[in-house]
C-alpha cells in the first residue's frame, strides 16, 4: 500500500507539472517572407526553437510585395492587435514602426553587439532596440559567364557598357534560335523594389539621394535626369517591356530560366541560381553594379532584414526569445549557407563554410558595408511618403509617361511641401 501510495502521489506531481507546462507554453505567430527560399528557412528555424523550448509556433505569411506588407503591419499595429508576435521587418521601417515595437535590448543581453554596427544603429529608436538583426542585403549585378565568355566581353564596369555588351549578347542569342532571350531584367514595378533600384541609379550617377542627410531635397538635377533617362532607354530594348511590372522574384524567374544576360537582384538568388534544378547552375557570376560613366561610382542600396516583438503581444517574452534564436549565429549561418542570406553577425564573414558555399560575400564585402542607406532617418515617419513618391516619378519616366527633367521637377516641388518648406529636419 505505501509503495501504492507513492506511486499515486509522483503520479499527481507528474501530473502536476504537466499542467504546469502546459499552461506555461506558448503559440507564437511569427511573418515569415515568401520570397524564394525565405519561408522554408524561416519556417524550419522557428518549428526548431518550438521543439527546444516545448512552444509551438504558427507561421504567418504576409504580402510579398513590401509595401504591401507593411500596410498590413500597420494595420494591425495601429489597431493593437495581438494577432502577429514576430514580424520580420525591412531595414526601413524601424522608424515607422518603432513605436508598435518591443525594446529587445533587455533580452538581446548584449547579444546586439556582434552585428554589424550600422544595422544596429538603424534599428535603434530612442536608445531602444526596436528589432535585431536577420540578414543584409545590398543590390547585386548577376551574369551568364558563359555567355561572355562566348561573345569575348568582360564584366561591364559602367552603366553604358552594360547597355551595349546586353545588346550584343541578346542580339546574337536570339540570332542563334532564343527568342526569349533579353540582355537586363531588375525591378520596374512601382514599389520599393524599385525606389532601390533608382536610387542606385541615381547615386551611381552623382545625383543626389533624393534628400540629403542634412535635409536637402536634392533630387532634382541634371545627373539625376541622366540616370532616368538611361534606364528608361533599356524598356523594350534590353529589358522586355514588362520589367515594368517585376518586382525580385518575376526578374528572378526571367534569368534562372536562361533567359537574360544580366540581373540586379539581392544575395538570395545566388543559391536558387546554384540549385540542382537550376538551368544556370555553375553559369553564373556576381559583380558590383555598374558606375554612371565617367565620374560615377558603384551604388548598391542598402537592405536587409530584422525581426521585432510586437509590443501587444500576449507572450512577448516567449516572443523574444524566438527573435534571439532566430538571428543567433548558428541560424545565420545556415541560413548563409542553404539560402545566401548574408549574415549580420560580423564574425560569420570569415567562417569558411560561409565563403565556399558564397564566394561573393568575402569577394564583394565591401558592397555591403558601404551600401547605399535610403533616406529614411532623414524624413522619420514621413518616409514611406517620399519613397512613394520617388517611385512613381521613376516608373513615370520608365513608363514614358514624362520626361526626366519634367519628373524630377514635380516629384522636388511635392517633397519641398511634405518637408514643409525644403528642409528636412
Amino acid at each position: 500500500m505505501k509503495r501504492l501510495g507513492k506511486t499515486v502521489v509522483h503520479g499527481m506531481v507528474a501530473a502536476t507539472a504537466f499542467a504546469a507546462f502546459v499552461a506555461q507554453a506558448a503559440t507564437i505567430r511569427v511573418a515569415c517572407s515568401g520570397v524564394g527560399q525565405e519561408f522554408e528557412l524561416c519556417k524550419g528555424a522557428a518549428q526548431a526553437w518550438a521543439k527546444k523550448t516545448g512552444n509551438e509556433v504558427q507561421i504567418v505569411t504576409p504580402p510579398n510585395d513590401a509595401s504591401e506588407r507593411l500596410a498590413l503591419y500597420q494595420q494591425l499595429l495601429s489597431a493593437g492587435s495581438d494577432k502577429i508576435d514576430v514580424l520580420q521587418i525591412d531595414v526601413v521601417w524601424p522608424g515607422l514602426l518603432g513605436n508598435h515595437l518591443l525594446d529587445l535590448k533587455p533580452h538581446a543581453k548584449g547579444a546586439e553587439k556582434a552585428h554589424l554596427e550600422g544595422f544596429i544603429a538603424n534599428n535603434t529608436n530612442d536608445d531602444r532596440l526596436v528589432a535585431m538583426p536577420w540578414f543584409a542585403n545590398a543590390g547585386l549585378l548577376f551574369y551568364r559567364k558563359d555567355l561572355l565568355q562566348k561573345y569575348n566581353e568582360e564584366v561591364p564596369m559602367t552603366w553604358d557598357d552594360l547597355t551595349a555588351v546586353a545588346k550584343k549578347v541578346q542580339d546574337g542569342e536570339r540570332a542563334f534560335g532564343n527568342d526569349k532571350m533579353w540582355g537586363y531584367v531588375w525591378q520596374g514595378r512601382a514599389y520599393e523594389g524599385l525606389t532601390c533600384d533608382a536610387l542606385e541609379w541615381v547615386v551611381s550617377y552623382n545625383g543626389g539621394t533624393i534628400v540629403d542627410k542634412d535635409g536637402t531635397v536634392s533630387i532634382k538635377n541634371q545627373n539625376a535626369a541622366k540616370a532616368l533617362q538611361t534606364a528608361a532607354s533599356w524598356v523594350g530594348s534590353i529589358s522586355p517591356t514588362a520589367v515594368l511590372n517585376y518586382a525580385e522574384e518575376e526578374a528572378r524567374g526571367v534569368f534562372q530560366a536562361g533567359n537574360a544576360v544580366f540581373m540586379r537582384n539581392w544575395p538570395y538568388a545566388w543559391s536558387l541560381a546554384q540549385g540542382d534544378d537550376s538551368v544556370i547552375k555553375g553559369k553564373v557570376g556576381v559583380a558590383m553594379l555598374p558606375k554612371g560613366g565617367t565620374g560615377g561610382r558603384n551604388a548598391a542600396t542598402l537592405g536587409g532584414e530584422s525581426l521585432a516583438v510586437s509590443k501587444y503581444s500576449k507572450n512577448a517574452v516567449a516572443a523574444a526569445d524566438l527573435v534571439m534564436y532566430m538571428t543567433s549565429a548558428a541560424v545565420q549561418k545556415e541560413r548563409a549557407i542553404k539560402g545566401s542570406f548574408n549574415p549580420t553577425i560580423v564574425a560569420l564573414y570569415k567562417d569558411a563554410e560561409i565563403i565556399t558555399a558564397n564566394p561573393f560575400m568575402g569577394e564583394l564585402h565591401g558592397t555591403f558595408t558601404s551600401a547605399v542607406g535610403r533616406p529614411t532617418t532623414v524624413t522619420g515617419p514621413r518616409y514611406n511618403q517620399v519613397s512613394n513618391q520617388f517611385w512613381n516619378a521613376a516608373h513615370e519616366v520608365l513608363s514614358g509617361k514624362a520626361e526626366a527633367d519634367e519628373a524630377l521637377g514635380r516629384l522636388e516641388q511635392s517633397l519641398t511641401r511634405l518637408g514643409r518648406g525644403g528642409k528636412w529636419h
